[in-house]
């Protein structure tokens, strides 16, 4: 699974989950740093993405379902280790 990490995340995370979720990439990396949410979700979809963190992909999800794949971190407001933790352990 690669994992295609949105601006509410830190950039910092993907190194550290490389060996676990290979190609994954920040939004940041891609030049997606506040584009509209419409472009990132068909990007995702296109090229076989899970969406992370974002409430409003959650929503995006429940309105028009899989593809793609959606992670919703809810976790609040924590520390990039934290979330690092949070995605090696699940």
């Amino acid at each position: 699974m690669k994992l295609l990490l949105d601006e509410n995340l830190s950039d910092r995370i993907v190194p550290q989950i490389a060996d676990l979720y290979p190609e994954s990439v920040h939004v940041k990396t891609l030049a997606f740093i506040h584009s509209d949410d419409v472009l990132i979700w068909e990007y995702t979809k296109a090229n076989h993405f899970v969406i992370s963190k974002d409430s409003d992909f959650h929503q995006r999800s429940l309105l028009y379902g899989y593809p793609p794949k959606f992670i919703y971190l809810c976790v609040g407001n924590c520390s990039t280790s934290k979330i690092v933790q949070v995605l090696r352990d699940n």
